[in-house]
């Protein structure tokens, strides 16, 4: 038993002086973002804290269009909308034209839950952009996607856990279009020529800093056409997943 307790205290010794070390190097390097405790900055690069401060705006529908304003990020909010027990949402958001995002979605229509459309805004910004300027040296002009909102189970089931579509804390993409015109899907280019593959795997990774779960081809045969990426806020642990 005191043995035991040796060990533990080393443990906790270890943790406290790692958690030491991080907050000083996270000072001294200038990157607010990375410290769990500062305030999020849509404008700011992604940090090491920069996800969990995303979902956690699922509980601050104000803050999370404050932030939205501050970036220059411009909006429409939706009504709120209610589908039996388990569907529907309260802080949903839609893109308009110009603003901050030069970016366009396919289907225009989109209604996301405002922590989705931060984490969309610092994805471009932060990801796609740079991304696409690297494998093809254009922009990403347009997102297609296969929507957001929609009141059912994971993957469709008669009973089971409920979708992050049935709140609009996901979205389905698709693809992209470049600004001369090139279309790059994941169902077609995931496995396809290098650029394209590399590109598509690139913005997964860069999705995975942002977003609470990231699923791609990778993970199974459900996701072969699409990335999905939801903002689903699973508490203070902030529990990810990346695949």
């Amino acid at each position: 038993m005191r043995a035991l307790r040796r060990v533990i205290g080393w443990l906790v010794a270890i943790i406290a002086l790692a958690a030491a070390l991080f907050l000083i190097w996270a000072m001294m390097s200038g990157r607010p973002q990375d410290l769990p405790w500062t305030p999020l900055d849509l404008g700011e690069p992604i940090g090491l804290s920069t996800g969990r401060k995303l979902a956690a705006l699922g509980s601050d529908f104000g803050q999370c269009r404050a932030l939205l304003d501050r970036a220059g990020v411009r909006y429409t909010t939706l009504p709120v909308r209610r589908e039996g027990a388990h569907c529907g949402y309260a802080d949903g958001v839609r893109f308009t034209a110009g603003g901050a995002r030069r970016i366009g979605f396919a289907p225009a229509a989109l209604g996301i839950a405002c922590p989705v459309a931060a984490a969309l805004a610092m994805w471009e910004w932060n990801v796609v952009q740079p991304a696409a300027q690297r494998h093809f040296g254009k922009r990403v002009t347009r997102i297609d996607h296969f929507g957001s909102f929609n009141c059912r189970r994971i993957y469709g089931r008669d009973s089971g856990t409920w979708s992050e579509h049935a709140t609009a804390d996901a979205i389905d993409v698709a693809g992209f279009r470049l600004a001369d015109g090139t279309r790059i899907t994941v169902v077609g280019d995931w496995r396809d020529t290098a650029a394209r593959s590399a590109f598509l795997r690139e913005v997964r990774d860069g999705a995975c800093t942002l977003f609470a779960t990231t699923l791609s081809p990778d993970y199974n045969a459900a996701h072969r056409d699409h990335l999905h990426l939801d903002q689903a806020n699973r508490g203070t642990l902030g529990w990810r997943a990346c695949r």
